[in-house]
């Protein structure tokens, strides 16, 4: 049996210039966090032949090609898995479609699961380089590269998206003190709203395809903001942080009208006077995740609860995707 864990992930700065539309004429930047919430993977041999998969639902098929899932059915057929013999159990400590990367999340756990399980290495760049490739290319999703790369690799990393496709990361330089900081002020509410990351994508896709200029614009202010996150966090400067992730905020509503609606930027703006810098919705927005950089957390967590927003605390996840168990 083998059990494999992918950290999800908070966007930090950024974000959206991780699309191919954007990178392969600009190149992308931007910032991000693993979180200590999972998506779990486990694989083990039956005792028949087939395969068995236990997800939302359950499906037992003879060929790959059969299987609904379309994730898990790319990735057997991108490593040519073509009459395996396995049982498959995915879990995860927060649902899908809620801005925390939990698809990008899964593939990379399903690949460190299915590589483990047929005795081969696997570097974690190869792991998210692979995710990418079944997501975004084999699948067509309209996506950047940033969830796979994240929790491949884990940690608060600074990613920059070359023009010819490549990748680099680079871990941002904090002290232990500054991360407790950023852990003890950094606040995740639940907004009620789930939603599709490639459909809020396929917009910004479109138009950065044909070379929109206030698409264009947006996205370069916001990979310049991406770069002084990145700044305001290694210089230890949290206050500053919370205040570009305001400006982030406001840039990323401008982007597109699918980005907010009317209860999530009422309560952004409570928030904001009840006790927030600044924050922002996680992931490609119109639901999910809000988060806020507190200065004064009992007052920001007393205003969401009145709202009926629950809390997720987290902290930071250092080890990306990794096997947790092998027997």
């Amino acid at each position: 049996m083998i059990i494999t864990r992918s950290p999800l992930r908070v966007s930090l700065g950024g974000g959206g210039t991780d699309l191919a539309s954007y990178y392969e004429k600009y190149e992308g930047f931007l910032i991000a966090g693993a979180i200590n919430k999972y998506v779990y993977v486990n694989v083990m041999k039956p005792f028949q032949e087939g395969i068995y998969l236990k997800y939302s639902e359950l499906e037992h098929v003879n060929k790959p090609e059969q299987i609904k899932h379309k994730i898990i059915r790319e990735t057997f057929l991108h490593l040519e898995l073509t009459q395996p013999r396995i049982e498959l159990t995915t879990l995860a400590d927060i649902p899908s479609g809620t801005g925390l990367g939990s698809s990008g999340s899964f593939t990379t756990a399903l690949i460190r699961s299915l590589y483990a399980f047929n005795q081969k290495h696997i570097t974690q760049n190869d792991i998210a380089r692979l995710a990418c490739e079944i997501e975004i290319n084999r699948l067509k999703e309209p996506i950047g590269k940033q969830d796979q790369y994240i929790s491949a690799y884990g940690g608060l990393t600074a990613f920059t998206f070359h023009k010819n496709g490549n990748v680099s990361a680079k871990p941002i330089n904090l002290s232990p003190e500054c991360i407790h900081e950023l852990e003890d002020n950094l606040l995740l509410f639940f907004t009620g709203y789930s939603r599709s990351a490639s459909s809020i994508l396929k917009e910004q896709n479109q138009k950065s395809h044909i070379n929109d200029k206030f698409m264009i614009d947006s996205l370069h202010s916001t990979k310049e903001l991406g770069y002084q996150s990145q700044e305001a966090l290694e210089s230890e400067n949290i206050e500053l942080f919370g205040k570009i992730m305001h400006e982030h905020w406001k840039k990323k509503q401008i982007r597109t009208k699918a980005m907010s609606n009317q209860n999530i930027s009422k309560w952004y703006d409570q928030a904001i006077k009840n006790g927030a810098i600044g924050g922002k919705l996680v992931g490609a927005g119109g639901g999910g995740f809000l988060m806020f950089m507190a200065h004064d957390k009992s007052k920001l967590r007393s205003c969401m609860k009145s709202n009926g927003l629950e809390e997720v605390r987290f902290a930071f996840d250092y080890q990306g995707t990794k096997v947790i168990f092998d027997s």
